[in-house]
């Protein structure tokens, strides 16, 4: 599975960013607040089924979704100019995001929508929606006047929800109206009474049911239940965001606990598979290139170099109706990069197996020996730049450890901030920075660079030494300077006291 978003990591409220001194819990917080104010643009879905021996055959899909629109609820999310970018560079279709985007709901949000079907007080929230059902109500209000029993109308072009809002509103304001959807954008009004009205609304064969209208409000949330129901294993690359999505967007909202929201997840999909905490493992195992993004980890592990002519290695095929990808490379469309995710998981999963055994391995290895050799990588999900390496799904994260940290002590340079601090030290490498006391900040880098202890030696305002807890915390310095003052004082009333 891979997503797309409008954003990433909000800039608001300020310091959102992730940070190396982030610990899981306040990382969670951090990108819980991007992901109230973004949503998914695309969700691509791979299903590898193992048809045969080594052979899998892959049906990839890009959905494109939208918040439905369906009530009185309006969903607000905000855009990232440099996310926009980046995906429009990469061919994103927008028209077809917001014109033609499934829709879908959380169980919040299906509660609500829930309540208004069944109170029967509709309200449209949609701007666009109002002046089609103001067109649709004033055509039928003079229509209904002179129109006999049984007689009917055609409404055209009503697209999406607006089919049924159309028939919800007219039948709450008229009682001796009926609707029906035609299909093709069509809505048959006919002039019936009281009591035609009310067998019709007793029929089965109601299109406006709130079940079906529930089901068409759900949209893709259908498919996510599905997914759940299945109890499959998900497999994503870096797949933190998207785990918070699919929860935000199609479950519940994420709550403020950052155990709750693992122990959901883990409910929801009891087997995940991230394949960046695989392919880092794998760095380590196996000598082979150090790349970043999922095609080029594909390419490394594609190449003949790392993986020479096997029998045994898994043939991944490209379903008949879905080989677009096999001839051209998408990157960055969610169907593509989530057959990029499943292709890289079963090569890596293949080269865990040939190291693990001393004999060659035996002839068309089952996905449940693959399972095997992964298993210490199941349900732990990459980190980025924070104090562990991945989260884990299925118990207690492992406790945080940070690379040494810097002190870096102003002399004569006041009002100097973060900012400044950061401008300062970029370019000798890749770290992040916090207040200590007023004159006092560290640093923290995934690099300790002894450079910046050399070349900041001799420099007229800032000195840099490795930090030491009992030397520089604000908590030890004001302990001591307290012992010290309690200190002073008894030895004054000692001497005091003993005076003849």
């Amino acid at each position: 599975l891979d997503t797309e978003f409008t954003g990433l990591h909000s800039t608001f409220p300020q310091n959102n960013e992730p940070s190396l001194f982030d610990s899981p819990e306040e990382r969670y917080l951090k990108a819980r607040q991007s992901v109230q104010r973004f949503t998914v643009t695309q969700l691509g879905l791979a299903i590898f089924s193992n048809e045969n021996s080594n052979k899998y055959v892959v049906h990839s899909y890009n959905f494109f979704l939208f918040p439905s629109t369906l009530g009185v609820t309006d969903v607000e999310f905000t855009l990232s100019a440099s996310s926009i970018q980046f995906l429009s560079h990469y061919g994103f279709d927008y028209n077809k995001f917001l014109k033609d985007g499934i829709p879908y709901m959380n169980e919040a949000q299906e509660k609500i929508l829930s309540q208004q079907l069944l109170g029967g007080s509709w309200k449209v929230s949609s701007a666009l929606d109002r002046d089609v059902l103001k067109k649709a109500i004033d055509e039928v209000t003079c229509w209904i006047a002179a129109a006999e029993e049984e007689e009917t109308m055609i409404l055209q072009d009503l697209s999406g929800y607006q089919m049924f809002e159309v028939q919800l509103v007219l039948r709450q304001a008229l009682q001796n109206v009926w609707t029906q959807p035609l299909g093709d954008k069509k809505v048959m009004v006919k002039k019936v009474s009281p009591q035609h009205r009310q067998l019709l609304e007793n029929s089965p064969y109601d299109c406006c049911q709130k079940e079906l209208i529930l089901l068409s409000a759900r949209g893709f949330t259908n498919v996510f239940q599905t997914l759940v129901e299945a109890k499959k294993p998900l497999v994503g690359h870096n797949m933190l965001m998207d785990l918070m999505h699919l929860h935000d967007k199609f479950y519940k909202p994420l709550p403020e606990s950052y155990e709750e929201f693992k122990r959901n997840i883990h409910n929801l999909f009891p087997v995940l598979i991230d394949t960046k905490t695989v392919t880092k493992s794998i760095w380590k195992k196996c000598p082979f290139p150090r790349v970043s993004n999922l095609l080029e980890v594909y390419a490394v592990l594609c190449s003949s170099n790392l993986n020479p002519k096997d029998p045994t290695c898994p043939v991944i095929a490209l379903a008949s109706d879905c080989s677009r990808y096999a001839e051209k490379k998408s990157p960055h469309e969610a169907g593509y990069d989530a057959f990029l995710c499943g292709s890289v998981l079963l090569k890596s999963a293949h080269l865990l197996l040939c190291r693990s055994t001393d004999d060659a391995v035996e002839a068309d290895p089952s996905f449940s020996q693959y399972l095997t050799v992964l298993a210490e990588y199941l349900n732990k999900v990459n980190f980025i730049r924070g104090g562990v390496s991945s989260i884990n799904f299925s118990g207690e994260d492992a406790p945080c450890q940070h690379p040494p940290l810097l002190v870096v002590h102003v002399r004569g340079w006041p009002g100097l901030n973060e900012r400044q601090i950061y401008q300062e030290f970029k370019a000798l490498c890749r770290f992040d920075v916090r207040r200590l006391s007023k004159n006092q900040f560290i640093l923290l880098s995934n690099k300790f660079k002894q450079c910046v202890l050399r070349d900041y030696k001799h420099h007229p305002h800032l000195r840099v030494s490795v930090y030491r807890h009992w030397r520089h915390s604000p908590c030890v310095n004001c302990l001591l300077q307290v012992s010290g003052i309690v200190a002073l004082w008894s030895l004054l009333a000692f001497v005091l006291g003993g005076a003849p």
